[in-house]
């Protein structure tokens, strides 16, 4: 699974040495509380709450939220994510597709992002069910905008397809690092050039769709890897960028290289927006779903 808005639980040892930027509170409040109990009651559950995000509060209010789909499994093993790796055995639940449409309902959401986990069990990875989710959501409440953040399918052409063709109005694969950490940062099946071919397939046979793509920071990488990384994903057209801070989930991963300050994410920020992207996210607490939402508003304020 690539981040999406998940901040990882950490082992305490770590909790403690993080630089006092990173410390955020979760939200309270009546309302947000309320909210939450009613997606339990009815089985319904966000990877904003499930992950523990402190971004949660606020992309909630801004009628955002992000779901994952495809189970809680994922067949790869990338070594900065928390996610439990295993083998699914080709199961889909089916019911997805109505928990998805319940939810965007319940929340009221206006921007929805959809992604998964890995699902190498599966002939098309999963592309077929995750069309199916996108179109539901697009049939039952045809306003809200949906960004999927998509794992690489293998690179089979099909199933690239099958999202291209279900019209999500952002479509996002993570590069997650520079081309020198690409291994062991990620499983040995995710590559570098695969995630930049995939970004180019979807922008050269779907230009009216938005491409995305999000670098973690911390792990080693040097400003200029940045940069060319920035460049490459320029290269292939990809419209949006985030940059976050990569966090430890336990002592199993890989650790922290270092921690950025903010202004060091202002810097990139502003390096990325004279490569020329079109919106940039940047900050230590910034997944590639976090405000993801602003994007649309600024093609709206543009009268786009």
């Amino acid at each position: 699974m690539c981040h999406s808005c998940s901040m990882p639980i950490t082992d305490k040892k770590e909790i403690t040495n993080k630089p006092r930027w990173l410390k955020v509170p979760l939200p309270k409040g009546g309302n947000f509380s309320k909210l939450q109990s009613e997606l339990k009651s009815r089985g319904l559950a966000t990877v904003c709450q499930e992950a523990k995000c402190p971004n949660i509060g606020e992309c909630w209010s801004a009628q955002t939220a992000t779901v994952m789909i495809l189970g809680d499994t994922c067949t790869r093993a990338c070594k900065f994510c928390h996610v439990k790796t295993g083998n699914p055995a080709g199961f889909i639940d089916q019911n997805e597709i109505k928990h998805t449409v319940e939810m965007v309902s319940m929340m009221a959401l206006r921007y929805i992002v959809i992604t998964s986990v890995d699902r190498d069990d599966l002939d098309d990875g999963g592309a077929e069910h995750f069309a199916n989710i996108i179109k539901a959501v697009h049939e039952n409440h045809p306003t809200t905008k949906v960004e999927v953040l998509i794992p690489d399918f293998d690179s089979k052409p099909n199933s690239m397809k099958k999202i291209g063709e279900a019209n999500p109005f952002v479509i996002a694969q993570n590069i997650e690092t520079v081309k020198r950490l690409t291994h062991p940062v990620r499983d040995r099946r995710a590559g570098y050039e695969q995630t930049l071919n995939a970004l180019k397939f979807y922008k050269e046979n779907y230009p009216h769709i938005a491409t995305k793509s999000s670098i973690m920071v911390g792990l080693g990488e040097t400003l200029e890897e940045i940069k060319q990384t920035c460049l490459d994903l320029r290269n292939v057209g990809v419209n949006i960028v985030t940059f976050g801070q990569y966090l430890q989930p336990s002592l199993r991963h890989l650790k922290v290289d270092r921690y950025y300050k903010p202004d060091e994410f202002e810097d990139l920020k502003k390096m990325a927006y004279e490569l020329g992207f079109d919106f940039v996210a940047s900050g230590a607490m910034v997944r590639s779903s976090y405000k993801a939402a602003d994007y649309f508003d600024w093609l709206e304020a543009r009268g786009n």
